[in-house]
């Protein structure tokens, strides 16, 4: 008896090759310098400032961190910054009065930066050893230019694979976010 072909089983045959993937990471996305990033200026105080003025301007331009210079101007040498985190953690944690608090007292000195020509991969492998929302980038003369944060790199990597990234339903459209809460 010879095995005539069946063209049941022949269709099968596909059913255990691996699934097609739509897209594949582009690590040259990685190699891509911080300016590829979308890029605001850093907010610049002096160290002498009280932390209310400072979450009143991270308050109003919608940021998570402000820098520390030497004279509160970006064409000095950075020597601190003061997060969202620093909020919570050293004063409200603390019992601290925000309104007469000076930066200088709760700030983070000397932290750590990324160079003006470095990557994008750099940055994140920084952001994840350190636990850093945050960096600042600075010129040759440890002058701010400005500040990457995790969600500068989300959106970057959002814009390159907007089909993988967003939520997309079952009929294909994608999902409109929800209002955002907090910080």
């Amino acid at each position: 008896m010879v095995d005539e072909p069946n063209d049941d089983l022949d269709h099968d045959e596909s059913y255990f090759d691996p699934p097609p993937r739509a897209a594949h990471f582009d690590a040259g996305l990685l190699r891509e310098p911080l300016r590829s990033l979308p890029i605001r200026s850093a907010l610049v105080l002096r160290a002498s400032d009280s932390v209310t003025d400072a979450v009143r301007l991270m308050q109003r331009e919608h940021r998570g961190c402000v820098v520390v210079t030497e004279d509160g101007s970006a064409a000095s040498r950075l020597i601190g910054i003061f997060t969202e985190r620093d909020v919570l953690l050293r004063i409200v944690d603390r019992g601290k009065n925000p309104a007469t608090l000076p930066l200088d007292s709760v700030m983070t000195t000397d932290p750590e930066v990324l160079a003006l020509n470095g990557t994008i991969a750099h940055a994140l492998n920084k952001m994840s050893v350190g636990g850093f929302r945050h960096l600042p980038v600075v010129d040759e003369h440890h002058h701010p230019v400005f500040v990457i944060s995790v969600r500068d790199i989300v959106e970057f990597l959002v814009e390159a694979f907007p089909r993988e990234v967003l939520t997309i339903s079952s009929d294909g459209a994608a999902q409109i976010p929800r209002k955002r809460y907090g910080a």
